[in-house]
């Protein structure tokens, strides 16, 4: 099979059905449960100095990009964007047992992201250009590399990089061959929480497209094996630039050419042993090809009014959880707050791609009628959408691409969809993000599976962040039947699939736990 027969096979056999699930083990192998934190081994440490009391602009402001100072590149700043983005928001305890809650959203909190950067001469940092990777437990950079480059000179504003990788191992030791579609859930999490981090200081941020991914893994030192267990590979995903201002047509030949041949540090096992599963290597080495640039496209979007909030966004990013249950006694939100979150994630995920579209199950809304309903977040869409789906939906138009497809309560439907999950049912509503799916696979390439559920994720986060600011609960539901939500919705092809679930409402707050700080201040 080429690369894309691989991919949608990938997709295909890694669904979950009412009697048969995605293969895994079946069972949870505690003795092998991956570290869920990187480090580098003989590499230099730099401390990084905590940000909580740097105060931050409103959540509002941000997300509205209003009256937003930028900050100077800085040993402060470069702490700042990581600890709001991939930093440890606390730790969770019960009895002797403790984990540590990130910033960014993950499925089952297993953190496959991990980030290297790579910076021009910071004061506090080096003299030189550095090749890093973030030690998230200890909120410190590890310098894999320090070298001399005149890249950064002959530019016009300042800019740095953040590459994020991701390590398959740590996903697969729990979800088995569907593993490799909560990778890269995650992966789009983390980028979100990036970009969020990033404009809170003012910061523009773009995707380096032109990279071939055997440069960024040459970047980042992956290419050097010796410093790897063969059992737990790392893959390089994608390049971020971070600066006063982004440029488009950015060449790194030179950058390139000025680094080391070999890094410091080794990089520590996370498992004493692994359960391999052939199906994510072949899907694995199927999507690490090259992209193909994608033709712009303007979208036009409306900006709209915000509930009022004096919320700092640092509050909001510290505060976002996943929540394990939802209190089916307090159900029902605002229509506003409602709209206001579907409008949050009407904004392309970046000027390229729109691709994602919501099936709402909606029990408990303010002046909403139960039922289901359609959010169609390209407009140009909607008729593929209403052809391929079935002929007896309403589609009466309830607000700005917001449509009734169906009335009735279908918290049943909707907990069944989730694998019989209580969560998707006991809140205000859920959703499916149903995505364009063949098509820009075939026309694009296999990279481009990976870039769908990228999108995907980043939605996600943007849903965590809009809930906690409107003192909401959420959680992203990654087990759900895939092809009963299709034929729910009349979906019979790979046209379009349901590509990740997601509920809001109010949750429970489990009175065993004991919250501690992220760091010890």
């Amino acid at each position: 099979m080429n690369n894309i027969e691989t991919i949608l096979d990938y997709h295909q056999r890694t669904k979950h059905h009412p009697k048969r699930y995605a293969a895994s083990l079946g069972y949870m192998d505690w003795a092998t449960q991956p570290d869920p934190f990187r480090h580098y081994a003989g590499s230099k440490v730099i401390q990084l100095p905590l940000t909580f009391e740097n105060t931050t602009p409103s959540y509002n402001s941000v997300m509205q990009r209003e009256n937003l100072t930028t900050s100077p590149l800085s040993l402060t700043t470069i702490s700042q964007l990581l600890q709001l983005s991939l930093g440890i928001a606390a730790w969770k305890c019960m009895g002797s047992d403790c984990w540590a809650l990130r910033c960014n959203a993950s499925s089952g909190n297993l953190q496959p992201t991990e980030a290297t950067l790579i910076l021009p001469p910071v004061e506090g940092i080096s003299q030189k250009s550095v090749i890093a990777h973030y030690n998230v437990k200890s909120h410190a950079l590890e310098i894999l590399c320090e070298f001399e480059t005149d890249y950064w000179k002959h530019l016009k504003t300042e800019h740095f990089f953040v590459a994020l990788s991701s390590i398959t191992w740590r996903e697969m030791w729990k979800y088995g061959e569907r593993c490799f579609r909560y990778v890269n859930l995650d992966l789009g999490h983390a980028l979100k929480a990036l970009k969020v981090s990033a404009e809170t200081l003012g910061f523009m941020h773009a995707k380096v497209e032109n990279l071939p991914l055997a440069k960024l893994e040459q970047l980042i030192g992956l290419d050097q094996q010796s410093r790897y267990h063969e059992s737990e590979p790392e893959i390089a995903q994608v390049l971020l630039q971070v600066g006063i201002e982004t440029h488009t047509d950015i060449e790194l030949s030179q950058l390139l050419n000025d680094l080391p041949t070999q890094y410091n540090g080794i990089a520590n096992l996370l498992s004493p042993s692994h359960h391999p599963w052939e199906a994510v290597t072949l899907a694995t080495k199927a999507v690490q090809v090259d992209t193909q640039m994608l033709p712009k496209r303007d979208h036009n979007v409306e900006p709209f009014t915000r509930l009022a909030s004096d919320k700092e966004i640092k509050e909001v990013i510290l505060k976002r959880r996943s929540a394990q249950a939802m209190d089916f006694g307090r159900t029902q939100i605002s229509k506003a707050s409602f709209i206001q979150l579907l409008q949050s994630v009407h904004q392309p995920v970046d000027t390229l791609r729109q691709r994602v579209h919501f099936a709402l199950f909606v029990h408990d809304v303010e002046e909403l009628e139960p039922g289901l309903y359609f959010y169609v977040r390209d407009k140009d869409q909607k008729n593929t959408l209403k052809s391929l789906m079935r002929k007896d939906f309403l589609w009466e138009s309830i607000s700005e691409n917001l449509y009734l497809l169906e009335r009735g309560d279908l918290r049943p439907q909707a907990k069944f969809i989730s694998c019989s999950q209580d969560i998707a049912a006991d809140g205000a509503f859920s959703l499916g993000m149903i995505t364009e799916f063949k098509a820009p696979i075939v026309s694009y390439g296999a990279h481009e599976y990976k870039e769908l559920y990228w999108e995907c994720g980043e939605i996600g986060q943007q849903l965590y962040l809009e809930a906690t600011a409107l003192d909401l609960s959420a959680t992203g539901i990654g087990c759900y039947l895939d092809d009963v939500m299709h034929r729910m919705l009349g979906l019979e092809d790979e046209a379009y699939q349901s590509m990740y679930h997601f509920t809001i409402g109010r949750s429970i707050i489990d009175t065993r736990v004991q919250m501690r700080d992220a760091y010890e201040r």
